[in-house]
């Protein structure tokens, strides 16, 4: 048996294994890396939808920046839920958590242009959903065969499409400029067009910790880019960082309580997603760090987990927290199974949230900066739900289950006063455009009968002639 400098292969298949701390303590940052940017851009987009400033001098810095701040308390905590477990909750595996793109669509509604006022039903919604996605644990094995690749590939498809509109308007200079003659200038472009360039070049002609950390190379590319150009002062900067504390702990319920409907049902409904995609990951990280197949109890521990964390994050002003999949590829990449490795970056995380200087800096990074890096996330959303998709055994019942689920669920995103005298919980309900698009893509696909009998026939004498299984992939 062969051994490497962390440990012997069945060592490194093992989620129990600790390797030594000179080892594991990098391996944990190198995850927290790999996350780092995509957990914290969830809480600037909400932060941007309900009206808050990102200027230093904006009366709802401190908002913005405890936003921050809270999504990486809190994502550090989940993580830990995953990996140390408490009883039944959490897989014991190296599963990190981080905040959820899923609920943009849902979450960016019910803030917008409602500033603080916007934030208790918010975080109320948050708790509810947290509490009915750990109930789906007991539960997610029997309602899996209701969400199947063709009904989570069309959710997330539908979850890349919406938000790739808010990484143009970002790149462009952010929605609050929108009315400003400086609003989609080749200066506010050049900034996102080099975040771009550099991460696509670091993510294609680089290895290890250069490409798995693209994304944040590139951002910080392009936010030495902006002060260069004069977009971001360095007295802006300095501002952020003075106003900022050097050691905050969480609020509880800080912005209050407010049962709202629409809140409660989409944050509700949306755990199914989410769900779903943790049931994902958590058999990715097994096949690819273990090569097997994810326990019942792994998969259960692990929904209870995302729900408990989502729940507890809504409690203290958080947003709600899900699998992140980069990090099961990383996982699959560094062959590294040890459920301690991710302990470290959790704990990494944890302390940098209730750091808040460390908030007002990313803070600090420009929107369009910020833009180029999401308009590179959300397309790979885009592109996880078409790769999903590929899955599908596309005969004509799927095309047409998915054709009318996606024109309604697309359409109503795109014309969203075409439902403006519905009452307003329905209203943001429908024109999230997931939850229709999920809800008429389940039941479809549940009470639609199976392909009729010539269609068999025309697609055993098509996959004869040598067109395969009419999937995506062309496979």
């Amino acid at each position: 048996m062969t051994s490497t400098s962390i440990g012997t292969p069945d060592q490194l298949r093992d989620p129990d294994y600790t390797p030594p701390p000179a080892k594991a303590i990098p391996l944990g940052i190198q995850h927290v890396l790999a996350m780092f940017v995509s957990n914290v851009t969830p809480a600037i987009i909400v932060a941007g939808a309900a009206g808050f400033g990102f200027g230093s001098n904006s009366p709802h810095f401190p908002e913005l920046l405890y936003m921050i701040q809270m999504s990486m308390v809190f994502a550090g905590i989940a993580t830990l839920l995953q990996t140390i477990s408490l009883g039944p909750v959490g897989a014991k595996l190296p599963v990190v958590q981080g905040t959820s793109f899923a609920f943009l669509p849902i979450m960016i509604p019910l803030v917008a242009g409602k500033g603080v006022d916007g934030l208790a039903a918010l975080f109320t919604g948050v708790i509810v959903g947290g509490i009915f996605h750990a109930l789906l644990g007991t539960v997610i094995g029997k309602i899996r065969f209701a969400l199947p690749p063709l009904v989570t590939g069309l959710v997330v498809t539908l979850i890349g499409l919406a938000l790739v509109k808010v990484g143009i308007q970002y790149a462009a200079g952010g929605v609050p400029a929108m009315d400003k003659p400086e609003y989609g200038s080749l200066l506010n472009w050049s900034a996102a067009v080099v975040v771009i360039m550099v991460t696509l070049g670091l993510k294609f002609f680089a290895r290890g910790m250069l490409s798995i950390s693209a994304v944040l190379i590139g951002l910080l590319v392009g936010y030495v880019y902006a002060i260069t150009i004069g977009m971001l002062p360095l007295s802006a900067i300095a501002g952020s960082w003075e106003r900022a504390a050097f050691f905050a702990l969480p609020q509880p319920f800080k912005y209050g309580v407010e049962f709202s409907a629409a809140a409660i049902i989409g944050f509700c409904l949306m755990a199914f997603v989410s769900a779903v995609e943790t049931v994902g990951d958590v058999s990715g990280i097994t096949k690819g760090g273990a090569g097997r197949e994810a326990t019942d109890k792994e998969i259960q521990g692990a929904t209870y987990a995302d729900g408990i964390g989502t729940a507890v994050a809504g409690f203290f002003g958080a947003l709600p927290n899900t699998s992140f999949s980069q990090n099961v590829g990383l996982v699959a990449m560094t062959g590294v199974m040890s459920r301690y490795v991710v302990t470290y970056g959790a704990i990494f995380l944890i302390v940098c949230g209730l750091v808040p200087k460390v908030g007002a800096i990313i803070r600090t990074i420009p929107i369009e900066v910020l833009g180029g890096g999401v308009i590179v996330m959300f397309g790979m959303v885009v592109a996880a739900g078409i790769s999903m998709l590929s899955d599908v055994h596309w005969n004509r019942r799927n095309m047409v289950i998915f054709a009318i689920a996606l024109s309604i669920g697309l359409g109503l995103q795109l014309e969203p006063k075409a439902v403006q005298y519905l009452p307003d919980t329905l209203r943001i309900l429908m024109t999230s455009g997931l939850l229709p698009a999920a809800f008429i893509a389940i039941v479809l696909n549940l009470v639609l009968p199976e392909e009729l009998s010539e269609e068999a026939t025309e697609e055993v004498s098509g996959g004869l002639s040598g067109r395969g299984n009419g999937s995506l992939s062309g496979e």
